[in-house]
């Protein structure tokens, strides 16, 4: 479908893409557990659309989804890694990519073909940069032609992640949130407070998304490194700890 070119993602990445850089770590096999807890939790229907969110910056989202749809296209999924952060987009720099244009182009018309936008990166392993930083990025992304790109790209594609904006700052990915199959919530450590927690959670009930569980990040062992986990619920947000 796309023309192949090769990508060199080990050096040029700012975000640590551990899932290829360190294939056996913990952190690595906690992403392949994150994997297949989504895929629990999806049993109801086939995921073909994953968006991954946090409540606020600086969670590790894009961490999260770059390293997700690696492990992805590992299992042998075609996968498309979309950078819907049309704000501060970072996945063309982990990829090594150029972002001349990409889906804000897209989105606002500025390009006739699609997989113009659209880079073969590693096996089976697709991404879709942010493009230029637009004016109006909630308005693209809450249009009608970003549900027909997502309905379009999974008639090819096995699974798209969409690498979505923190919910709290900007209305972004509650737009995004009815589009997708499933949302995940990217919780930092030490970072995300409660209250935030529970205002993005409550942001995407009202925006009809379908919440799949959070992943907690940048947990500390005795040895003090840093590794994800994954919850299917909400529970340890209770109201007693607000």
């Amino acid at each position: 479908m796309f023309k192949r070119k090769e990508q060199n993602i080990t050096t040029t990445a700012p975000i640590n893409l551990t899932t290829i850089n360190e294939p056996m770590s913990v952190i690595t096999e906690q992403i392949k557990t994150i994997r297949t807890n989504i895929n629990f939790a999806a049993t109801d229907h086939k995921l073909r659309t994953l968006m991954v969110t946090s409540a606020m910056l600086g969670e590790g989202k894009s961490t999260v989804s770059g390293n997700l749809a690696v492990e992805y296209a590992k299992e042998g999924m075609q996968v498309l890694l979309v950078d819907a952060d049309l704000r501060r987009p970072t996945i063309h720099t982990t990829f090594g990519l150029e972002n001349h244009k990409g889906l804000s182009s897209w989105l606002a018309n500025q390009m006739d073909n699609v997989n113009d936008a659209i880079h073969p990166v590693i096996g089976n392993l697709f991404v879709m940069t942010s493009g230029p930083k637009p004016p109006n990025p909630a308005e693209l992304l809450g249009s009608n032609k970003m549900t027909e790109f997502l309905t379009s790209a999974t008639r090819k594609l096995d699974l798209v992640i969409v690498d979505a904006p923190p919910i709290l700052p900007v209305t972004d990915s509650q737009l995004l949130a009815n589009k997708v199959d499933g949302t995940v919530l990217v919780v930092r450590q030490g970072v995300a407070q409660k209250a935030a927690v529970r205002d993005a959670v409550n942001s995407l009930k009202k925006s009809q998304a379908n919440i799949l569980g959070a992943v907690l990040n940048d947990v500390r062992d005795g040895s003090h490194h840093g590794y994800y986990g994954y919850s299917s619920g909400y529970g340890y947000y209770s109201d007693e700890d607000k």
